[in-house]
């Protein structure tokens, strides 16, 4: 997984995690010569104990719904989801760092709940906060960042924006993987960068933006260390053959359009909901 800070157990599955506090030396700059996207900044990106986020909110989100904060899956605070595992309106008082524009701390926001959280063909955990939308908006001046309802194609321009590193990686979507194959997990149909967006541990669960609209299109959550394929930290490509491929030094992540069908009335998740296609509980 690509990755988060951990002082737990988990350390011992994370390569390099151990060595990375929050407190460690500043992430290196994101290798991109592509000028600077002025429209993609901090503004409701969130810091988690070990991951980033964003407070995000469906195109049919009304102001007085609670807000809804994203991030990995791997990045629950009670570990990570088994293969096949969903987790569903679970109680958390987990807190999250709400950024500004500039990336500067304005509050903590809180949960209530995880609504949502799975590792199973995706990578999202999806916590319902205490504070609605409009709330967050006259109280701090931030808004929610929108997902978009529909996939993102190849050569899109993007901005991953970690909010526990404070930083922005630019690049394009190069591609998609049919399945990602990382340890006992398998996710469907990942978006792969280019080579510019070299993320680092803490930077699972930033949003990706489509510089073009400013809507997020998927969830960081992976990259391949140089170790061995298909293991955790080095995901591996499998094609509709079977066919499998390996991209050392490339990271990935997961597309979120497909949330949008399942939540409903009042920002409540509905995986009953017509086109909802998120794994359930109770199914292989």
């Amino acid at each position: 997984m690509k990755k988060p800070i951990l002082g737990s157990l988990l350390t011992l599955l994370l390569v390099g995690a151990t060595a990375a506090p929050a407190a460690a030396a500043a992430a290196p700059a994101p290798a991109d010569d592509r000028p600077a996207v002025q429209a993609v900044d901090f503004a409701g990106t969130v810091a988690l104990s070990n991951c980033s986020g964003s407070v995000v909110r469906m195109p049919d989100s009304e102001p007085t719904d609670p807000a809804l904060v994203m991030s990995n899956g791997h990045c629950l605070e009670s570990g990570f989801p088994g293969a096949g595992e969903v987790v569903l309106d679970q109680p958390s008082s987990r807190t999250f760092e709400l950024l500004d524009a500039a990336g500067d701390e304005v509050t903590t926001l809180q949960a209530s709940k995880v609504a949502y959280a799975t590792m199973t063909d995706t990578d999202v955990s999806l916590y319902e906060l205490t504070s609605s939308y409009e709330e967050i908006a006259s109280e701090h001046g931030i808004e929610a960042l929108e997902l978009s309802a529909d996939r993102p194609s190849e050569g899109t321009a993007i901005s991953v924006v970690s909010g526990y590193w404070k930083r922005v990686y630019s690049c394009d979507i190069d591609g998609f993987a049919y399945e990602l194959r990382e340890g006992d997990w398998t996710f469907k149909d990942s978006v792969r960068y280019t080579a510019a967006c070299d993320t680092i541990g803490g930077t699972s669960g930033s949003p990706v933006v489509d510089d073009a609209t400013g809507k997020v299109v998927a969830v960081n959550n992976t990259g391949h260390e140089g170790g061995t394929d298909c293991e955790i930290n080095n995901p591996c490509e499998v094609d509709e053959n079977g066919d499998v491929t390996s991209h050392p030094g490339i990271s990935y992540a997961q597309q979120t359009h497909t949330i949008v069908p399942c939540v409903g009335t009042g920002n409540k998740i509905d995986l009953s909901a017509p086109g909802c296609e998120l794994p359930k509980p109770g199914e292989e």
